[in-house]
């Protein structure tokens, strides 16, 4: 038996640890099927009729570039609200009515795109803004509970876990609305833009049809006493006293520093490896594709021999390991001319993905002083993973910008890993120095 399913069969994970790790199941299919591949090319192939323009908010538009700011937009919406948000969760003891709330928005939102034509492209620019904000609204709520259902000791395993579901379920789901869009007629449909449309149905089912039961099973709220009236302002109060409390634990700080950096690097690469290969080296759509199946599947692997790592050594280190490895999979990707060395690229990035991004949720879990306002801690953990993507993705456009080459982002996304590794090792550097143990 393989390795990695050796070692998901000797863990002995709870009814409600199972269950959290199913919404990973749940919501990653929103991620890669839809903002990842099939939303940004329909939404392409329907706009380009109309000479790439759209008509939104009164004004008209060049199509990608309307996308590009809706989805920002979503983003910067959550960075800002998120952690008044978690810490209302936080005062009022509901922190499921949150999450289920943000899901929900963000599974009818997908489940509606599949009345988006070329006669309305408006209504998908709405529809991408409430799905993408439900997308990354619920996993501040989802990544709080870590800390709640399981010791610091299970933690590598079951983030792990979590991540490995959710690759295997994307990539499932995506090969199956793959299929649709390919072969429609097979399906009893139409054609490949009908497929896309139900591809959008299926995904928001999806969604909602795994999520709701598996946040059912989650720890019940233990909704706490308070007033309306003054819930505004004890929610305010709530924010701040956890920002005094993040000032004076340096470890967290640092990590959080370390976190932004590589973050920044890690994310962009994500966003924009289908355009390096489409840009840079004239891929076709299937090749594309089969990259980013290559990188969903070997993922699962690097989750879970990294949290073997981990546990062997520790967090800090097995971490730093992996930013390397990023760091050198960047360089090396500068020189990348053909179609089976960006494959090679993928296996390499899916591995790291897939360790660094398990192992940064359970690393700061474990990093947490003894607290109730996890979803408040945590809301600063997705403001930094937020603001890394729009740092680098608006570095790599002003890069691209001067020079003319998005290949030289290979380069500069290799210096926002080095310095997202000085700061991790600092952090190892702060531990030996202290008494504190090394996490």
């Amino acid at each position: 038996m393989p390795q990695p399913f050796v070692f998901w069969a000797s863990m002995k994970f709870n009814k409600i640890q199972r269950s959290w790790a199913m919404y990973d199941w749940a919501n990653s299919v929103y991620s890669l099927v839809i903002s990842t591949v099939l939303l940004p090319i329909y939404y392409e192939a329907v706009t380009k009729e109309n000479d790439a323009k759209v008509w939104f908010l009164g004004a008209e538009w060049e199509n990608t570039v309307i996308y590009n700011y809706i989805i920002a937009a979503s983003f910067l919406t959550i960075s800002i609200l998120s952690p008044y948000l978690g810490a209302m969760a936080d005062k009022t003891g509901r922190r499921k009515v949150f999450m289920n709330t943000f899901m929900i928005t963000g599974g009818i939102s997908t489940m509606l795109m599949y009345f988006f034509t070329a006669a309305n492209p408006a209504l998908a620019l709405v529809l991408a803004y409430f799905a993408s904000l439900g997308f990354t609204g619920s996993f501040v709520f989802y990544n709080s509970y870590l800390p709640i259902i399981a010791p610091k000791e299970m933690q590598d395993r079951l983030s792990a876990r979590g991540f490995s579901l959710g690759y295997l379920g994307s990539g499932l789901l995506l090969i199956f609305c793959l299929a649709l869009v390919q072969m429609p007629e097979t399906f009893g449909l139409a054609d490949a833009g009908i497929a896309t449309r139900v591809s959008f149905l299926i995904t928001g089912i999806w969604w909602l049809g795994f999520g709701l039961p598996a946040i059912g099973r989650l720890p019940k709220d233990e909704v706490k006493d308070y007033f309306e009236s003054k819930l505004f302002w004890s929610s305010w109060k709530e924010l701040l006293l956890v920002l005094k409390e993040l000032g004076e634990l340096p470890a967290l700080r640092r990590f959080l520093s370390g976190f932004f950096w590589y973050s920044t690097g890690m994310q962009t690469i994500i966003l924009l490896a289908a355009v390096f290969g489409s840009k840079v080296l004239g891929l076709e759509s299937s090749q594309l594709i089969i990259t980013i199946l290559i990188i969903q599947f070997v993922a699962i692997a690097g989750a879970a021999v990294f949290a073997r790592l981990s546990e062997r050594t520790s967090n800090t280190f097995a971490i730093s390991i992996g930013v390397a490895i990023w760091m050198v999979i960047c360089f090396g990707a500068y020189f990348v001319q053909t179609a089976n060395q960006f494959y090679a690229v993928g296996m390499g990035l899916g591995f790291v993905m897939g360790a660094v991004q398990s192992l940064s949720r359970s690393t700061y879990s474990k990093m947490l002083p003894k607290t109730e306002d996890h979803s408040t801690y945590f809301s600063f953990y997705d403001v930094m993973e937020k603001l890394a993507t729009t740092v680098g993705m608006f570095s790599i456009g002003i890069l691209e910008w001067l020079t003319g080459d998005l290949r030289n982002s290979a380069l500069a996304l290799s210096l926002f890993f080095a310095i997202g590794l000085v700061q991790i090792l600092r952090l190892q550097t702060f531990y030996k120095k202290s008494a504190t143990k090394a996490v």
